[in-house]
């Protein structure tokens, strides 16, 4: 008996699955809030240098004041990072104020905005970029703010990842929920940019804690023939939280109270995680055998198999476990992940591809403002149609495989970011059609890998293994940010960057072992057995020029015989 036909036993699809499967996703819901959050609490509004504090603007109209102290740009808009050094009130006595403007601007003196700039709140009461003046010369630190952010989430996958190993899923999901809750809130009230980067810093940290142990936690009490539709509702569990920040941060117009909003709910997630049973699998592994009993005990009898229950005990336990748990006596660590031709594959090309899906996911999703319509609309388009990709994509993983899944959604994005950089600026709605469609098969990559992952990685280093692609993605959600900074000079660069790096992980993703309806990994020697039993692609090309020549060698003999 192995451990799959043991928890077949005691219930593999029963009432604690729902409730456990169901009670994890919910943190899901908000992780979203937190990784998007930067669209909404760092949105830049219209601006541009208020008026010099020496002027009295009791006699004249906001509009003249605005023509006196502010050229126009390229675009007939006051410009937002320069002023005139004195006011020019000729321009206000002028019929033809503009063609003077177009004459002398070159001439008239200008400067920075020394008193500070005016914005335009209407479709954000307060930002931090209002808050702290993150405009013009200080624009980078914007981008800076969400890049602190991913190297938490960086950071927290390194850590949570290794820990949790050695500790337990639960424990550290206790923490991961009770850090994300009072970061969030600490952010909410912070005086400083600096102040705020360094809670954002501790709530990416918990965002990785809170997604590596759940999805453990659930991967590890469900039986393999549900793993692709349980995987998928989790998935969406992510989009919903796209919709309902939305939501949100249109009825919540302050960044303050945005962010408190989103972070709330996880105190409700700590309280109710205490209830979670810690994985079977992992206290066998690490020898607390007696634990692991309790645990399948409690399982069968919520589940209603109470008979089943009282049939459980330490010997058939461990004797379902018997290899695992020779397999695992020694200890491990991240080193293991290389140790094997086979973990270097897995890992070297799940590493490409969870870097590319993050790096162009969000270099797309982070920069709404870019496409010209409202960022609630514009966040509402890009959640909504991951619905349809990850049914898609469902459903080619069931049929197809994974291996097959992830190579197309990546390619796939790669190639209509690329098109995307070909669309005049003007034609705004196909440019975003075909940037949703590019996020769409992207989400679907993600909805792919995490449990492509999942499935790669055996027990006893899947935290170790999450941890690390988990890293990689991170690593490619700090540097996209940055890639938008580079468009200032190429403005195409950034979208050329964003596309061809999906296109090159999909040849990555070729090179992984299929996994559609095999049984889960426990050691890594399960691994290698299974790689083991792969056709090479050395092996295939011999195959194929043995075909060749055995058709050429017919095809000479039938033609000696006309």
């Amino acid at each position: 008996m192995a451990f799959s036909d043991l928890l077949e036993q005691v219930g593999s699809t029963g009432r604690f699955q729902v409730l456990h499967v169901t009670l994890l996703s919910m943190p899901i819901l908000m992780m979203a809030s937190h990784n998007l959050l930067q669209n909404f609490v760092a949105a830049v509004p219209p601006h541009h240098c208020a008026p010099h504090a020496n002027i009295s603007m009791s006699s004249m109209s906001a509009g003249d004041m605005l023509r006196a102290t502010v050229p126009l740009g390229t675009n007939g808009k006051p410009e937002r990072c320069r002023r005139y050094t004195h006011p020019q009130w000729q321009l206000l006595s002028s019929n033809n104020s503009e063609s003077l403007w177009e004459e002398g601007v070159e001439e008239i003196e200008m400067q920075s905005c020394e008193d500070g700039w005016y914005y335009n709140v209407t479709e954000m009461s307060s930002t931090i970029i209002t808050e702290w003046d993150l405009v013009c010369d200080q624009r980078a630190l914007k981008q800076m703010s969400q890049t602190t952010y991913m190297g938490g989430v960086l950071v927290g996958a390194v850590i949570f990842g290794g820990l949790s190993d050695r500790f337990g899923r639960r424990v550290l999901l206790l923490i991961s929920n009770l850090m994300m809750a009072v970061g969030g809130t600490c952010a909410a009230f912070s005086t400083s940019l600096t102040m705020f980067c360094i809670f954002r810093i501790c709530c990416g940290m918990a965002l990785s804690g809170v997604v590596l142990n759940s999805f453990s936690l659930i991967v590890e009490w469900i039986p393999t023939r549900v793993r692709t539709v349980v995987g998928t509702g989790t998935g969406y569990c992510y989009t919903t939280g796209q919709l309902i920040l939305a939501a949100v941060a249109y009825c919540i117009r302050d960044w303050r109270w945005l962010t408190l909003a989103v972070s709330l709910p996880f105190y409700v997630s700590f309280l109710y995680s205490w209830w979670f049973l810690e994985s079977a699998r992992w206290l066998v592994l690490t020898k607390r055998s007696d634990q692991a009993v309790k645990n399948l005990k409690t399982v069968a009898r919520i589940n209603g198999r109470r008979a089943e229950a009282d049939k459980i005990n330490l010997e058939m336990l461990q004797e379902s476990m018997k290899k695992e748990i020779d397999c695992s006596k020694g200890s491990y660590s991240a080193l293991d992940l290389l140790r094997t031709s086979s973990m270097r594959t897995i890992t070297v090309c799940l590493s490409a591809v969870w870097f590319s899906t993050s790096f162009a996911y969000y270099g797309l999703s982070m920069d709404l403002q870019k496409f010209g319509v409202s960022i609630y609309l514009i966040q509402i388009i890009f959640g909504a149609v991951d619905i349809p990709a990850k049914i898609l994509v469902t459903i080619s993983m069931s049929m197809l495989g994974r291996r097959p899944s992830q190579c197309g959604a990546l390619v796939l994005a790669g190639v209509m970011i690329l098109i995307n950089l070909l669309v005049p600026y003007d034609l705004q709605v196909l440019r975003t059609s075909l940037a949703v469609i590019g996020k769409g098969c992207l989400a679907a990559s993600f909805n792919c890998c995490y449990l492509y992952s999942g499935e790669l990685y055996p027990t006893v280093i899947r935290q170790n293994g999450m941890g690390c692609v988990s890293m990689m993605a991170r690593i490619g959600a700090m540097v996209a940010p940055m890639v938008l900074l580079l468009g200032e000079d190429f403005p195409w660069l950034p979208g050329f960057i964003y596309g061809g790096a999906p296109i090159l992980s999909g040849i990555f993703a070729f090179f992984l072992p299929e996994t559609l309806a095999q049984p889960l990994p426990d050691t890594i020697q399960d691994v290698d057995d299974s790689l083991s039993e792969m056709v090479t692609l050395q092996q295939l090309k011999q195959y194929w020029n043995t075909q060749t020549q055995m058709i050429i060698a017919i095809q000479k003999r039938n033609f000696k015989l006309i």
